[in-house]
C-alpha cells in the first residue's frame, strides 16, 4: 500500500516509488498463474501481472497478491477474515480488486478457486484493444 514515505524528492519534484515485488510474492504468483494461450503475463508498474483478453485478473503489488472480482464475489470475499480491498494508494481502493490473504495463498486449492472466479469475471468483459506502438 502507498504511504507518504514512498515519495522521493528529486530536484523539487516528488515522485511516487512503487514497492518492489517481493521474491516470495513473485514465486507464488508464478506457481498460481494459470497457463493457456488466452493468458498473458507481463510486468505492470514493474510487478508481475496476468491478463485475459488484455484485462488484468491477477497480480502482485509488493508482498501482496490480488485478483479482480465481480461486485458480488468481491463483496463475498471481503466478508471473510484476512481479505482486504486492494489499495495501491492509501484510502484509494480499486473497486473490484481484492488482496488474497496469506491463509488463502498458503492453500493452492483455495487460491486457485479465487483466481478462477477472477478469470470467469474478467473473461466476461470485452477484450481490450491492443495499443499500437509508435516506431
Amino acid at each position: 500500500m502507498w504511504s507518504p514515505a514512498m515519495l522521493r524528492n528529486t530536484g523539487g519534484v516528488f515522485r511516487l516509488e512503487m514497492p518492489k515485488a517481493t521474491p516470495a510474492a513473485s514465486k507464488r504468483f508464478e506457481e498460481l498463474t494459470p497457463t493457456g494461450s488466452n493468458v498473458t503475463s507481463k510486468k505492470m508498474f514493474g510487478q508481475p501481472a496476468a491478463f485475459l483478453g488484455g484485462n488484468l485478473f491477477f497480480g502482485v503489488f509488493g508482498g501482496d497478491l490480488f485478483v479482480r472480482l465481480s461486485e458480488e464475489d468481491a463483496s463475498q470475499a471481503l466478508k471473510n477474515p484476512g481479505f482486504k480491498p486492494f489499495e495501491p494508494m492509501a484510502g484509494r481502493p480499486m473497486r473490484g480488486y481484492v488482496v488474497l490473504p496469506p491463509t488463502v495463498l498458503s492453500d493452492a486449492k483455495q487460491a486457485r478457486s479465487w483466481i478462477s472466479r477472477s478469470m470467469s469475471f474478467v473473461g466476461s468483459l470485452p477484450p481490450k484493444k491492443a495499443k499500437s506502438k509508435v516506431a
